[in-house]
């Protein structure tokens, strides 16, 4: 297991369009929810223990958040062919198991992971209304092994400033950590470290 951080996009940037099915059978869009108060895209996968330790407080903190208004959306960009455990009959299980109530997609391509930078997973990105990056880093601070309690402190301080329109303060932009995107060989992003 190898860490990596975040590549942390640039803060104002236009959430980039995707289209991508879902483990519902259909396709998933940020369009799709137009009039949201916020957005939550996240690169997430089965069988990473940094997404693995977060998924249940991930699933509450979605449940409480969809009902102020903010739209979450998981993507899963590993590459399936080597990963099997992240394939989209997996992710269904996953959905099921940890109880899902967000579109949970799969990014075949890897182009999605790419246009957001995206480089561990978990990986979190926190848009505005106007779907304009306010935040994007981690959950908060708990790693496998660290011995810190999982709060999703961090993405809840970003979350609740969107609402509340105010600025989230820099000393919240922390990278977050997980295990790198399993890219397609030959298919890894000019920004990828291993």
């Amino acid at each position: 297991m190898v860490a990596v951080n975040s590549t942390m996009l640039a803060l104002g940037t236009t959430a980039p369009s995707f289209q991508l099915p879902d483990t519902n059978g259909g396709m998933t869009s940020l369009e799709g929810f137009d009039g949201a108060k916020a957005y939550v895209v996240m690169f997430i996968c089965n069988h990473c223990p940094y997404v693995k330790m977060l998924r249940r407080e991930i699933a509450h903190m979605a449940g409480e958040y969809q009902d102020r208004g903010v739209v979450f959306v998981a993507i899963n960009s590993n590459d399936t062919d080597n990963y099997p455990d992240d394939s989209m009959e997996n992710m269904v299980r996953e959905v099921a198991d940890q109880q899902y109530s967000f579109p949970y997609c799969l990014d075949e391509t890897q182009e999605v992971a790419k246009a957001y930078r995206a480089s561990c997973t978990p990986d979190f990105y926190v848009f505005d209304h106007e779907r304009r990056l306010a935040y994007r880093g981690q959950f908060d601070d708990a790693r496998p092994g660290n011995g810190a309690t999982v709060t999703g402190a961090d993405l809840r301080t970003a979350l609740d400033a969107v609402l509340d329109g105010e600025e989230i303060p820099d000393d919240v932009q922390k990278p977050s950590v997980g295990c790198n995107i399993k890219w397609k060989p030959g298919n890894e992003p000019d920004y990828f470290r291993r």
